[in-house]
């Protein structure tokens, strides 16, 4: 039991490191809190620092979801268990204890905690999110569509024992991203398309 619970609080210290804070700082000299959406993940890091220093914070993102997961599962396959520390992971990111219990969106751990659990679900899911951001141009609407349309996979799959891991991060996610949804209905929201559309003009 003891094992159990030093794992949570490991998972939790391994989701609070704030690399996009450290690579932008490391690469491009800023912190990502004081500028464009002054948020410490991929997206903001690429905004401020390039696609990619951006495409890097995605994947030690990734990684640190990926990792307390793939590891706890050598201490216990039970999906409970499991759904614990990929939540812990995910707490981490998104409060900090290095950032004041503050951080990012959770959407690149999400996909690092769903990677040794259930790949088929999110490799579609996966392919909604990239499907959604080509087609509307905002990041937020595809990370948006990737934790709706999980839970479903899931389900659909017969991975029941996880469905609720997914909820319970579908709603996590809408929360970090409640100031975007808000955007998105008055349509307010950046757009990567016009984002590229206006330095093709100003060229």
């Amino acid at each position: 039991m003891l094992g159990i619970i030093f794992w949570l609080f490991i998972a939790y210290i391994v989701g609070s490191i704030p690399f996009g804070l450290l690579i932008a700082r490391a690469t491009c000299g800023i912190d990502p809190r004081e500028g464009g959406s002054r948020n410490v993940g991929a997206t903001n890091v690429a905004r401020l620092c390039g696609f990619k220093y951006g495409v890097l914070t995605l994947l030690m993102d990734l990684l640190k979801g990926a990792l307390p997961v793939w590891i706890g599962m050598g201490i216990s396959d039970h999906p409970l268990f499991l759904s614990c520390v990929a939540l812990a992971a995910l707490c981490g990111h998104v409060y900090s204890m290095f950032l004041d219990f503050k951080g990012g969106k959770a959407v690149a751990t999400t996909i690092g905690v769903f990677l040794p659990l259930a790949f088929g679900s999110l490799l579609l899911s996966c392919i909604a999110c990239v499907l959604v951001i080509w087609r509307s141009g905002y990041v937020s609407m595809g990370s948006l569509t990737l934790v709706t349309v999980m839970p479903v996979l899931l389900f659909l799959s017969g991975c029941w024992s996880y469905v609720p891991l997914a909820l319970a991060v579908m709603a996590l996610v809408y929360w970090t991203h409640r100031e975007n949804i808000r955007r998105l209905a008055r349509g307010e929201e950046k757009s990567w398309q016009k984002k590229k559309h206006e330095e093709k003009s100003d060229a």
